[in-house]
C-alpha cells in the first residue's frame, strides 16, 4: 500500500480552552518531530504527519503521548471525481493484500468537516457504490470484516482503514517538572511512565546504595533509564545519581535497626525534594504501592513524608504487583528490572511496619539526619 501521510489524533486535548490547545498542540508536533524524521501539519483537531519513513514511523509513534490513535493514510481532494478514482485505487491495493474479496462484510464511515455540496450519508453510500464497483463484497454496517474510513475535511478527503492505538495522555513537557525516585525494581520506572504519560517531565533520581547494593543496581538504573528514553522524544529524562551508602550507613549505626527503611525513605523524599527547588521541579514522585513492602504501610508512608513541603505522588498507589508488572512488561523495562542485582543488605531482619511520628524524630535526631542528608546531596551528579 502506497501510503500518503500518517492521520494522529489526540484525545482530552480537545478538551482545553483555544489558548491552551494550541499550546498543547504546538508540544505534540514539537514531540512528534522529535520523535521521528517528518514534516507535521495540524488543523480542525488532526494531526498530518509525512514521515520520510512510513515504517519507522509507525513503530516509533505509539511511544509519543499525547496520540490516541493513528492512521497510513492517502490523500485525496473532495469532489466525487477524484475520491471515485482514489478509492477506487485504495481498495484494489486492499484486494491485491487479500484484506477484501467477495466474501469480505464491509462498512464505509464518513466523517465530513466544513461546507459541501453533499451530506455525510451521501458520501459514505457513494463511497459503498465505489467499493462494490471493485470488489463485488456485501456491506454490513453493524458488524464488518472491515471498515474504509473517508473524511472529508474542507478540501481535503483522507481514506485509511487502519486505527492504531497510541500511548494516550497528555502530549510530555506540557505539566511541569518532576523529580522521580527511579531505582532498578519494577515499580519506580512504571511510576516515572505514568507521569511522563500525563505530561511531566522527568528528572530521575537514584541512590545509590553502595556498599548495600551492587554496581549492577547502578548499571540497571542506567538501562531503565535508557529504556523510558524512547518515550521521551523531545523533553529527554534527565538523570540524577546521589551516592547514598553513607547516609544509609549512619542510619544503621546511630538509630534503632529496625527504623532503617524508614529512616532510607525518609531521606529520599528530603534529597528529592531538595534537588526539586533546585531544578524547579513541582512534585516527587515514587512507586509506593500501599502495603506492598515494609516501607509502604498507611503508618509508614506518614511518617516518611511528615517533613516534606511539596506534593508527593504516587500513581502505583491502588495498584498490585501483576497489574504494575503487565504494565513494565508493556513498556519494556520488565525484562530489566528482573535482572538479580543482590537487592539490598541494608534491609533489617525485621523492619519497622507501624512508624510512629514521635519515633521517627528520635531516630533522626539519634542519626543527625539534616547534616547527613546535606553531606549526600552535595554528592549529587
Amino acid at each position: 500500500m502506497k501510503y500518503d501521510l500518517i492521520v494522529a489524533r489526540y484525545g482530552e486535548v480537545g478538551l482545553k480552552s483555544t489558548k491552551v490547545r494550541s499550546r498543547f498542540e504546538k508540544k505534540l508536533v514539537k514531540n512528534i518531530k522529535a520523535a521521528i524524521d517528518c514534516d507535521v501539519d495540524r488543523n480542525q483537531g488532526r494531526i498530518y504527519i509525512f514521515p520520510k519513513n512510513f515504517d519507522e514511523a509507525l513503530n516509533d509513534l505509539n511511544r509519543v503521548f499525547g496520540i490516541v490513535s493513528y492512521s497510513p493514510a492517502i490523500s485525496t481532494y473532495s469532489n466525487f471525481e477524484d475520491i471515485d478514482k482514489t478509492l477506487g485505487e485504495y481498495v484494489e491495493d486492499l484486494a491485491s493484500e487479500n484484506m477484501i474479496d467477495e466474501e469480505t462484510k464491509f462498512a464505509i464511515k464518513c466523517r465530513r468537516v466544513g461546507t459541501h455540496d453533499f451530506t455525510s450519508q451521501e458520501m459514505a453510500a457513494f463511497c459503498g457504490g465505489v467499493v462494490r464497483k471493485r470488489v463485488l463484497a456485501p456491506v454490513d454496517l453493524t458488524n464488518p470484516d472491515l471498515t474504509i474510513f473517508v473524511e472529508v475535511r474542507g478540501d481535503d478527503t483522507f481514506i485509511y482503514h487502519e486505527k492504531i492505538p497510541g500511548p494516550g495522555g497528555l502530549p510530555l513537557g506540557t505539566q511541569g517538572k518532576v523529580v522521580c525516585l527511579v531505582s532498578s525494581g519494577i515499580d519506580s520506572p512504571v511510576a516515572a511512565y505514568l507521569m511522563m504519560k500525563r505530561g511531566c517531565e522527568v528528572i530521575a533520581l537514584y541512590c545509590d546504595n553502595e556498599p548495600f547494593t551492587t554496581e549492577l543496581a547502578l548499571e540497571n538504573y542506567n538501562k531503565i533509564v535508557n529504556q523510558l528514553q524512547k518515550y521521551a522524544a523531545g523533553v529527554p529524562i534527565k538523570k540524577r545519581v546521589v551516592k547514598y551508602g553513607e547516609y544509609l550507613a549512619k542510619a544503621k549505626e546511630d538509630a534503632p535497626e529496625k527504623m532503617t527503611c524508614v529512616l532510607c525513605k525518609s531521606g529520599m523524599y528530603r534529597l528529592a525534594e531538595m534537588l526539586a527547588n533546585e531544578m524547579g521541579a513541582l512534585a516527587i514522585v515514587d512507586g509506593s504501592s500501599v502495603g506492598q513492602v515494609a516501607s509502604q504501610t498507611l503508618d509508614n508512608i506518614l511518617v516518611t513524608r511528615y517533613n516534606v513541603k511539596m506534593p508527593v505522588l504516587s500513581p502505583l498507589i491502588g495498584l498490585d504487583k501483576i497489574e504494575i508488572t503487565r504494565i513494565a512488561e508493556e513498556i519494556g523495562t520488565f525484562e530489566i528490572s528482573k535482572i538479580d542485582d543482590g537487592g539490598c543488605s541494608a534491609v533489617p531482619r525485621y523492619p519497622e511496619t507501624k512508624g510512629d511520628l514521635e519515633r521517627l524524630q528520635d531516630a533522626c535526631e539519634s542519626m543527625n539526619q539534616e547534616e547527613a542528608i546535606e553531606k549526600a546531596f552535595k554528592t549529587i551528579k
